[in-house]
C-alpha cells in the first residue's frame, strides 16, 4: 500500500485499562530490558527495537518471557510522518506495538494497546498518535479498539529522500550489494546507486556491478610499494569523485581513516553480528535471556564460533570513528543450529543481511530531511 496514515485517539475517553487473558502479566511502564528489545528483532524484524528504545514499554510476559509490547512516549525519532501532529502540545506517541503470532487473538493486544493509552493519560497527554499505520485491517484495529480516527495521510514515495547518489564499497562476493542493486531497480530503494568501489581485484561484486550497468573501480593497497596513509588519501579521492550523498559498505574489509568518516556522515555498515543498541556495552542480550560478546571486527561469525555462542546474527548501523559502534539502523538475531559450520552459518548470515540491509536503508530514507 502507497499510502501510511496517521491515527489519533482522544485520550479523554479511553475505556480503564483492559484485564490481560489467564496467565499474561503486563509490566509497568518502563525501559525496555535487553531480552526484550533483541526478542522484538527476532519476532518482528525490521526496526523497532531502535523505537522501543527510544521510549517506555509495556511489556507482556508469559512465563516471564516476552509475548508482546507496545511503546509508548518514545522521545528523539526523526521519521519524516513525525513532524507535524506528533509535534504539538498534548499529544503523545503510541507505538511500536506488536504480539506474538502464537498469542494474537487472545486478547493480549487489546490489554496492551488500552494500558499503554491509559498511561499517555496518566502522563497528562489529551491525544495519542498512533503513526505510520499502513494496513487497513489495523486501522480498523484501532478505530474498534479505541475510537482512533484518520488524522493525516501521506504517500511513501513523498516521505522518503528522492535518489539520493549512492557509492558501495565492497571487498567480496558482492551478495548484499546485489539485493541492494535489486531493490533500487525494483523501485522498492529509491537510490541512484553511482558506483562501487572494491579493495580487491578478484572481488565477485565487480562481476555484479559490471553485469547490472554500474561504474567498478578497484582501489587496491601494494603494502610494499605504498603507505596506509597514502592509500588512505587515494581511496578518500575515489569516493569523493562520485560525491555520494549515502556510502554503503557492504562487506568492506578495511578499516577506514578518520578523515574518510568525517567526509561522509551519511555512511552505513553492514556488520554479519547481532550488536547492542548501546554502542558502550561490549555484550549483547538475547532472545532466550542469555548474553553473548558483541562480536566486533572483521571475523565476527567465526569468533562466535570459537566462542561456542548459541547466537550470531546481523547489524546495518551508523558509521562512526569508534569501529562497529555507531547507532543501530537495524538488526537481527540468528540462532546457531547445533553442530553448524562456519560455512552453512555464514550462508543464512547472508540469507538475514539481505532483508535486514533494505530494511535498514528504507529507515535511513524515512528519517533522512528534506
Amino acid at each position: 500500500m502507497s499510502e501510511i496514515r496517521n491515527l489519533v485517539v482522544d485520550l479523554a475517553a479511553v475505556r480503564d485499562a483492559a484485564q490481560p487473558p489467564r496467565g499474561i502479566e503486563l509490566a509497568s511502564p518502563a525501559a525496555a530490558d535487553e531480552r526484550t528489545l533483541a526478542w522484538i528483532d527476532d519476532t518482528f524484524g525490521g526496526w523497532w527495537s531502535s523505537e522501543a528504545y527510544a521510549g517506555e514499554s509495556i511489556v507482556a510476559l508469559r512465563d516471564g518471557a516476552p509475548v508482546g509490547f507496545a511503546t509508548i512516549d518514545p522521545k528523539g525519532l526523526q521519521f519524516s510522518w513525525l513532524r507535524g501532529l506528533a509535534r504539538e502540545p498534548g499529544v503523545g506517541i503510541f507505538g511500536p506495538f506488536g504480539v506474538a503470532p502464537e498469542e494474537r487473538n487472545l486478547g493480549v493486544g487489546r490489554a496492551l494497546l488500552a494500558r499503554a493509552l491509559t498511561a499517555l493519560r496518566e502522563r497528562g497527554y489529551a491525544r495519542a498518535l498512533i503513526p505510520a499505520v499502513g494496513d487497513d485491517r489495523l486501522v480498523h484495529y484501532y478505530r474498534e479498539c479505541a475510537d482512533a480516527t484518520v488524522a493525516e495521510r501521506f504517500e511513501r514515495t513523498g516521505l522518503l529522500k528522492s535518489a539520493p547518489r549512492t557509492l558501495i564499497l565492497a571487498s567480496g562476493n558482492g551478495g548484499n550489494f546485489q539485493a541492494v542493486l535489486d531493490a533500487a531497480r525494483s523501485g522498492k530503494l529509491p537510490l541512484e546507486i553511482v558506483g562501487l568501489i572494491s579493495n580487491n581485484r578478484r572481488a565477485y561484486a565487480i562481476e555484479r556491478a559490471r553485469a547490472g550497468g554500474v561504474p567498478a573501480c578497484v582501489v587496491d593497497w601494494d603494502r610494499q610499494a605504498e603507505s596506509r596513509a597514502e592509500y588512505d588519501a587515494r581511496l578518500l579521492d575515489a569516493a569523493r569523485s562520485q560525491s555520494p550523498s549515502l556510502v554503503l559498505l557492504l562487506g568492506w574489509m578495511h578499516l577506514l581513516a578518520e578523515p574518510f568518516v568525517c567526509a561522509f556522515p551519511e555512511m552505513l555498515n553492514l556488520h554479519p553480528a547481532f550488536l547492542p543498541l548501546d554502542p558502550r556495552r561490549d555484550a549483547v542480550a538475547l532472545p532466550d535471556g542469555t548474553q553473548t560478546a558483541a562480536f566486533r571486527g572483521p571475523r565476527a561469525v567465526r569468533d562466535a564460533l570459537a566462542a561456542s555462542s548459541n547466537w550470531v546474527g546481523a547489524t546495518l548501523h551508523r558509521v562512526t570513528a569508534q569501529t562497529d559502534r555507531g547507532p543501530v539502523m537495524a538488526r537481527k538475531p540468528l540462532r546457531v543450529e547445533p553442530g553448524e559450520d562456519e560455512d552453512h552459518l555464514m550462508e543464512r548470515v547472508h540469507a538475514i543481511e539481505h532483508r535486514l540491509v533494505v530494511a535498514g536503508i528504507t529507515r535511513w530514507l524515512y528519517e533522512s530531511r528534506p
